[in-house]
């Protein structure tokens, strides 16, 4: 059976040229990067080569970088670190209504526990308001934590603008950059961030693995204390090989993200421009052009349910998504969507293909080939679509 991975922003695989030089520190320089010896100092020169690459992509320094487990650890630290290493200046922390669990479920965590919290809502194209953020902010404010991209549907977000904000007033900001990176310019000067996420197997480095960059003279209380590894920010034996995966994998993203951006863009609008040729009652979720994440293609297809389609794409070997995969196993629409305005009812009917180096015209014709056969088949079982032909017969 032919099969098309269409869910990168889920996870991407392992470039082989990461995997490669992530095997020789299994295998043959295994060594603790904490120990004195050879195989200690070998591992830790390694690591902090990798160190170095994950900077050099988003133009930070080294220095500024802490490995952690990967972008939900990162987010936590981010978030609460901050909280607890500035609760006697203030408790009120402003996040957007589309963030990643890793960040809103922490902020409400914040919430219960004492600290006040607004949540900013967005457009109908899921971008978030600079007056907004701007009118929410109060004496007490410590904290502004927002996305740089949707995961969703792709909305890239004005975090210069907040950002400059946010340090007009003093107040420390966190981005998370987990579904931006490796697909957009990410710089943490250009964007004013102080905090800001990032993820290993979202840019075909290992899972497991992630940073978090926070700027010199933020200061954040750590979640894991022990050994004191990562500058006392992230006790525990580093994943070596995982962290020298993510390395040579910032490595090659800075190298091919233009071309693959452009190779990108032009297959979603493919995707996109066809499923609105080809199937009639489907809106666009998010921005179109510039604005939009260049491998993310969001729609609801009205008079069919999410979930039914993916089984149906599935069974034709297309991998697809109904939203966040991290919460792939909960039968409530989207709160991203939701937070756009959209109902419950055409929310539910959602897709999210998300494109990867790999994806090729071929297989974007399979698809636009399969869904319309889908749906045809799926709306002939649902009552409402039934009315609404019936109605167009009258």
């Amino acid at each position: 059976m032919r099969r098309v991975y269409l869910d990168h922003s889920a996870t991407t695989p392992v470039d082989p040229e990461v995997a490669s030089v992530m095997m020789t520190y299994y295998t043959e320089k295994y060594g603790n990067p904490s120990s004195v010896h050879g195989f200690g100092r070998e591992a830790k020169q390694a690591l902090e080569q990798a160190r170095t690459q994950v900077a050099e992509l988003i133009g930070a320094n080294p220095k500024e970088i802490t490995f952690t487990s990967g972008g939900t650890e990162a987010d936590n630290l981010a978030i609460l670190g901050t909280a607890e290493a500035l609760r006697t200046k203030g408790k009120h922390i402003i996040t957007s209504c589309i963030e990643h669990h890793a960040v809103l479920e922490t902020c409400e965590h914040l919430e219960k526990n004492g600290f006040d919290l607004t949540v900013i809502p967005v457009d109908e194209e899921g971008v978030i308001s600079v007056d907004a953020v701007q009118k929410a902010i109060r004496p007490d404010t410590i904290l502004i934590t927002v996305m740089h991209a949707n995961n969703e549907v792709g909305s890239i977000q004005p975090i210069a603008e907040i950002g400059k904000l946010a340090k007009e007033h003093g107040i420390v900001f966190h981005v998370d950059a987990v579904q931006s990176l490796g697909k957009i310019p990410v710089n943490v000067d250009e964007l004013n961030v102080d905090l800001l996420t990032v993820s290993s197997h979202k840019i075909y480095g290992p899972k497991g693995v992630g940073a978090l960059y926070v700027r010199k003279g933020v200061r954040i209380v750590p979640l894991v204390h022990g050994g004191g590894q990562e500058r006392k920010r992230r006790s525990g034996t580093e994943n070596t090989p995982g962290i020298i995966g993510f390395g040579k994998a910032c490595e090659l993203a800075g190298q091919r993200m233009a071309e693959d951006a452009q190779k990108q863009i032009k297959l979603r609008d493919k995707l996109m421009n066809g499923i609105l040729d080809r199937i009639e009652f489907v809106k666009v979720n998010g921005p179109l052009g510039e604005k939009r994440l260049p491998n993310n293609v969001n729609v609801s297809i009205r008079y069919v349910e999410g979930e039914s389609l993916l089984l149906s794409l599935d069974m034709l070997g297309i991998a697809a998504s109904s939203g966040s995969a991290c919460t792939s196993g909960s039968l409530d629409p989207s709160h991203v969507l939701l937070g756009m305005g959209l109902i419950h009812e055409i929310a539910h009917g959602s897709l999210r293909f998300s494109l990867g180096r790999q994806n090729t015209e071929e297989e974007i014709d399979y698809v636009l080939e399969q869904l319309p056969k889908i749906v045809e088949r799926l709306r002939m079982m649902s009552p409402l679509y039934d009315q609404v032909v019936r109605s167009k017969h009258v």
